[in-house]
């Protein structure tokens, strides 16, 4: 099962080798992997997606809640959120498919930030199925890179993570 979670962490030296040890120490992958600051510097928000067993996440959760430097956990999971994430795609632009790209790129609201006679550079926000289904109709153009974000969320309503 995926499993989305937000910790609001103390922003110091080790705090992200410490919680993704948490991870990695039970087998589990982080599929992605945010972290910036919030309106207070002295904190950061991690945003992480991961798969996996509900009784292991769960005891990953208690001891993310154990950390000195952990100040609030929460596993989204289940829960109403607002997700988006950017990504930036490299595609082949040859003469007979550069309106074609350029159809997609505007059904899909995202936007070319960068042109060169060989490809687009384009740029897209939005929930993550929304850029994987771009993706899917921009592949039979020839991607040639593709730089992703990943998630990062926000409860809705009251629901969330403070900071």
């Amino acid at each position: 099962m995926k499993h989305t979670i937000s910790v609001l962490v103390e922003n110091e030296f080790g705090v992200l080798s410490r919680v993704s040890g948490l991870f990695s120490g039970r087998g589990f992958n982080i599929e992605s992997l945010s972290v910036a600051p919030t309106l207070d510097p002295d904190t950061s928000r991690m945003t992480i997606v991961t798969r996996g067993d509900d009784r292991i996440l769960e005891q990953i959760n208690k001891q993310l809640n154990k950390l000195i430097s952990t100040i609030k956990v929460v596993d989204f999971t289940g829960e109403d959120f607002v997700e988006r994430e950017l990504a930036l795609i490299k595609v082949s632009t040859e003469t007979e498919n550069r309106a074609e790209v350029l159809r997609i790129v505007d059904i899909f609201r995202a936007k070319v930030v960068d042109v060169t006679a060989r490809s687009y550079t384009v740029e897209i926000t939005g929930a993550p199925a929304k850029i994987n289904a771009l993706l899917e109709l921009l592949r039979p153009m020839g991607i040639k890179e593709i730089v992703r974000s990943g998630p990062v969320v926000i409860g809705r309503g009251v629901k969330g993570v403070a900071g």
